[in-house]
């Protein structure tokens, strides 16, 4: 291993000739991929590992960041059941990550140690807040933002969406590692029209820290919808065609660079444009006349592109529980967020990195707007939610565009991964069969239950039921006794064992002993009742046996249209 002090060394030099020598235990078979450069790239693991050992430096045209901090009910939920239970795995990465020990204390050496405006940044924190939890995640924040600084372009830029909690800390964070000069600009996002916060104003909106590089950024202009108080007070007129307009200055005086003096109905005076143009505005019918009889230009609002983007941003909707985008996950932003963003800080074809993908949006809208992309998260259970959203979304095609980096490729690294955590295992194997996560949080309340997959097989609209069981150890005759039992208890359709370990004899015997489910609307259809999947036989292609009318297993995107079909790879180079 390299010794800490040589590790930041390298960091903050921005060299990696013997970082990426590194191996990565979560990222399985990387050695093994070919032409991974050409793809967008999804990785399960650590992002500060993976930020240093496979995303070269100077290589991202814009980074989006949405970390979680200290809002355990609502930032680290991916699914939440019916009776309020919660999925175990973004928890479990939340307290691991963020509350102080030993892995904290190591970050923040490491930093300290490499001296520099964010040691310093770093010093003070520890003085004022002194073994928090917002230490700790400062201490294991201020790493990641190097390494983000290092991978984006001098063109690059760089927004840190968080909330009122951590915002002034980050700010500072940021001031220290990016400079005070490259802060653009706070962003307010008001989330919401209102909440009720107990004894205090009501809690509405979240902040986006957008800063940029030493170079001169991409930057796009973005506007905004006009405020409804603005269009009645400045496009209050309107035509024949009931148009709404407001009306633009035709005279030049006063106006740097002068213009066209001519007379015009009677009034001579130096004009905007040229006797050619205002004739040509006149049959348009384009100009309006004051009482006065003073020309002026129509600006109509419908031309209008509206107002300059400013830096609160009110006119984008949080997602509410109807709308058709939103697919379950509590932390989930809107498309039309990400999309203003990457719009104005990229170009088609540019690259766009979130380290902290979760659900994908960032992802999602970047490959909508012809941009490439990199994503990391923590979880196999967002992994998998990211990638059925991309094919829900864009189609079966996608996958030809992108390669997911940490997943198991062998039954050596499936045993591995069972091996060092037992819900990733879980819901990285629920996620090769398109399944989910049951939700339940606590061990042993799983009630013989791990994921469940719903489908339609017929025109009722009722919704049938796969139930799933993963074993990662020992299995034996009793799983299939006990999974028949959940079976007819949850009343679902079909049952189905995953498991690492190859099945004996005996329960394949009582696997078939369970007969036979048989769709009305299927011809000559029979699916086994008990099925039995072994991770080889999945890594292998293999998949469980039922009706595929349609396939209901997460919420499901909204499809894409025109140019958002558009498949780009990407090339690190």
């Amino acid at each position: 291993g390299i010794a800490a002090r040589g590790a930041v060394d390298e960091l903050c030099a921005g060299q990696t000739r013997n970082v990426a020598r590194r191996s990565n235990r979560l990222l399985l078979g990387w050695a093994k991929l070919t032409h991974m450069s050409e793809l967008n790239r999804l990785f399960y693991g650590d992002n500060l590992t993976v930020l240093r050992e496979h995303v070269q430096t100077a290589s991202v045209d814009l980074v989006y960041l949405d970390p979680p901090f200290n809002s355990r009910a609502d930032y680290n939920v991916l699914f939440a059941e019916k009776d309020g239970t919660q999925s175990t795995s973004q928890i479990t990465a939340f307290e691991d990550t963020w509350e102080w020990n030993l892995d904290a204390e190591h970050a923040y050496r490491q930093v300290v140690e490499s001296g520099g405006p964010v040691a310093d940044a770093m010093r003070a924190f520890r003085t004022f807040l002194g073994h928090s939890d917002m230490m700790a995640y400062l201490a294991m924040m201020a790493p990641r933002l190097l390494e983000l600084k290092r991978v984006l372009k001098p063109t690059g830029s760089i927004y840190l969406h968080c909330d009122p909690t951590a915002s002034h800390y980050l700010k500072m964070l940021m001031d220290s590692i990016f400079g005070v000069t490259n802060f653009r600009n706070e962003i307010i996002w008001k989330r919401q029209s209102a909440h009720a916060d107990a004894k205090r104003y009501g809690s509405v909106h979240d902040t986006i820290l957008f800063y940029a590089t030493e170079g001169e950024p991409t930057w796009n202009s973005q506007y905004q919808p006009y405020d409804a108080t603005y269009v009645d007070q400045y496009y209050r007129y309107e035509d024949e065609g009931g148009r709404k307009f407001m009306s633009g200055d035709l005279s030049a005086a006063g106006l740097q660079g002068g213009g066209y003096k001519y007379e015009w109905r009677g009034i001579t005076r130096i004009w905007r444009v040229p006797l050619t143009t205002m004739e040509r505005l006149e049959a348009e019918r384009r100009i309006f006349y004051t009482r006065n009889g003073i020309p002026r230009i129509k600006r109509y609002l419908d031309e209008s592109k509206g107002m300059p983007a400013q830096d609160v941003w009110a006119d984008i909707e949080s997602l509410r529980s109807w709308m058709i985008e939103r697919l379950g996950y509590p932390t989930q932003k809107p498309e039309a967020l990400l999309e203003r963003i990457i719009q104005a800080s990229s170009n088609e074809g540019d690259v766009v990195l979130d380290p902290f993908c979760g659900c994908g949006t960032a992802i999602a809208a970047a490959q909508t707007l012809n941009r490439r992309w990199i994503g990391i998260d923590i979880t196999h259970l967002a992994i998998g939610l990211i990638k059925q959203r991309l094919q829900d979304k864009f189609g079966e095609a996608i996958k030809s565009t992108y390669q997911v980096f940490g997943e198991p490729t062998d039954l050596a690294g499936a045993r591995k991964l069972a091996e060092d955590d037992k819900f990733q295992f879980e819901a990285w194997a629920l996620s090769m069969v398109g399944a989910r996560p049951s939700g339940q949080v606590r061990r042993g309340a799983d009630k013989g239950i791990d994921g469940r997959l719903f489908f339609h097989d017929d025109s009722s609209g009722q919704s049938k039921q796969i139930i799933l069981s993963v074993k990662g150890g020992h299995v034996e005759h009793s799983h299939i006794r006990d999974l028949r039992g959940v079976l007819d208890r949850e009343e679902a359709q079909i049952g189905v064992l995953i498991t690492l370990e190859q099945p004996s004899k005996p329960m394949l015997r009582e696997a078939a002993s369970a007969g036979f489910y048989t769709s009305s609307s299927i011809a000559d259809s029979a699916f086994p009742r008990i099925q039995i999947l072994t991770i080889e036989e999945m890594l292998a292609g293999s998949s469980i046996a039922f009706p595929r009318m349609h396939q209901v297993t997460f919420k499901q995107a909204p499809r894409a249209k025109g140019k958002a079909a558009e498949n780009l790879t990407l090339d690190l180079g």
